[in-house]
């Protein structure tokens, strides 16, 4: 074993790391590192010196990530999860009326999806054995039938089939969690990695709520005149050829994870040919979660519940204010499904540029400092937006500048909600906590769907009340647990 080398205050900043008097345990608290260090100090394989500004070599266990090839297939299949759940948003309205349904109904029809996932992750977490090729394999071939089957609702002439094919398609939506999973998963993404790739999928589903809309806004006002595909039917269409392809592609090129023998979210196996492999020279280099304890006070199941409870509140906003721009637009304005996703996509557009910088930015600032950034600015558009209405000066300029800054806050927002659990918690809870914020995300998705249909009819002082109260909550929660928000950046 290697002697362990002088690290000045100054290394300790840039590893995250304090050494630990002989026989101290290191547990989960505020800022502490995700590795407990027992009877004595490990040794670190580390550059020859460390000092202010030095890197720290990127085999480091805390940078490692994984295969390069499966890691660009799970973030391009975030942000084609993300636009195939989108793009019906423009033109859902048209379709449901066209067929007989409502605006609420085109908001159920929005949000099935989400709630269809979110039931179907608890049998799906029990069997997939912590690995990833099939769940996202499979998720991608319903996801196609699901669209072909919303494209054939206008020839049938059945207002449930494109019900029918969203639930179908909902069943494919599992993909989603196993993307977020895959890019927090501790067995082959370190530490200082989680919210720099949280960002990229992040910058996935910015892409996806700007394409998306546009994308079925074009699609509608190009028309193609027939029966079969149209207008209505063509995003349907167009995401079951996508999808098709990438069910090939996923299954060819995609390296999976190797299970553990003992239990399927168990990390303390030897990694498979295609991981990194990591610097770390101590005899624990596999992750033993008995070295930590699970949370036990108020305030760390606190820290879980308001993750849980931010991740369900960003996706109600963006998913309610996204199924309500084609209502309200249309009420005020007189738009078409055509400009209600071209406003829509504009918003998106404008927050792309800040979205890339926080990839780059993500590994210097702590994740509860985007958090409460993100929050901050989105609750700030929903207050400017409500006294707009209340004053009746509602115009095109005033409406664009509320929707990017709820839109630009509240995707930074969900940037850190799993990184920072997986941050705090033990390795093998990567799947627990992987599940309860994506069944969060979904809940907020069905809810904001169906709160959006409806805002109009409930009145638009009402459908943002509801949102500030939510947003409020979660406010006052981050304000009490401030302190135990701190993690290691990156």
């Amino acid at each position: 074993m290697l002697s362990t080398p002088a690290i000045s205050s100054t290394g300790v900043d840039v590893l995250g790391y304090e050494p630990k008097a002989e026989g101290e345990k290191e547990i989960w608290s505020a800022g502490s590192s995700t590795k407990a260090a027992t009877s004595t100090t490990p040794s670190l394989k580390l550059s020859p010196s460390v000092s202010r500004g030095s890197a720290i070599d990127d085999t480091h266990e805390d940078f490692k990530l994984p295969d390069t090839i499966s890691l660009s297939l799970v973030i391009l299949g975030n942000a084609l999860l993300q636009m195939s759940f989108y793009i019906v948003v423009s033109s859902a309205n048209a379709y449901a009326d066209h067929l007989g349904g409502t605006p609420t109904f085109s908001g159920l029809v929005i949000g099935i999806p989400s709630l269809i996932a979110g039931l179907t992750l608890f049998p799906m977490v029990k069997f997939d054995q912590g690995r990833y090729k099939i769940p996202l394999t499979a998720g991608y071939g319903l996801l196609c039938l699901g669209n072909i089957l919303y494209g054939l609702a206008y020839h049938a002439n059945f207002l449930y089939l494109i019900f029918i094919g969203r639930f179908v398609s909902g069943l494919g939506f599992i993909a989603l969690m196993y993307c977020k999973r895959y890019c927090s998963d501790p067995r082959i993404v370190g530490v200082r990695r989680r919210t720099t790739l949280a960002g990229f999928l992040v910058m996935g589903q910015g892409l996806g709520f700007t394409a998306g809309p546009f994308l079925g806004g074009v699609l509608y006002k190009i028309g193609f005149p027939n029966t079969v595909f149209n207008g209505l039917t063509s995003p349907g269409w167009l995401f079951a050829i996508i999808w098709a392809i990438y069910f090939v592609a996923n299954g060819v090129f995609f390296k999976d994870i190797r299970p553990s023998p003992t239990h399927p979210h168990d990390i303390s196996s030897p990694p498979t040919s295609h991981e990194p492999e990591v610097s770390i020279s101590s005899p624990s280099t596999s992750f033993d979660d008995t070295e930590y304890r699970r949370p036990t006070s108020l305030r760390q199941w606190g820290v879980i519940a308001l993750m849980m409870w931010y991740a369900m509140t960003c996706f109600l906003v963006l998913g309610a204010w996204e199924s309500n721009i084609p209502v309200y637009t249309e009420a005020i304005f007189g738009y078409d499904p055509f400009r209600a996703g071209n406003f829509i996509a504009l918003g998106g557009v404008a927050t792309f540029p800040f979205l890339i910088l926080n990839v780059f930015y993500a590994r210097y600032l702590q994740d509860r400092v985007i958090l409460a950034c993100g929050v901050s600015l989105g609750l700030a558009g929903q207050f400017i937006m409500l006294a707009l209405v209340n004053t009746n000066k509602v115009t095109f300029g005033s409406f664009y500048v509320c929707w990017f800054i709820v839109a630009l806050g509240f995707n930074l927002a969900s940037t850190c909600t799993l990184s920072l659990l997986s941050k705090l918690l033990p390795p093998s809870w990567n799947s627990v906590i992987s599940l309860a914020i994506q069944n969060s995300n979904l809940t907020g998705r069905v809810a904001g769907a169906v709160l959006g249909g409806s805002g109009v009819k409930i009145g638009i002082s009402n459908f943002l009340g509801l949102q500030i109260a939510v947003v409020g909550i979660g406010l006052v929660m981050q304000i009490t647990l401030w302190r135990d928000l701190k993690a290691k950046t990156g």
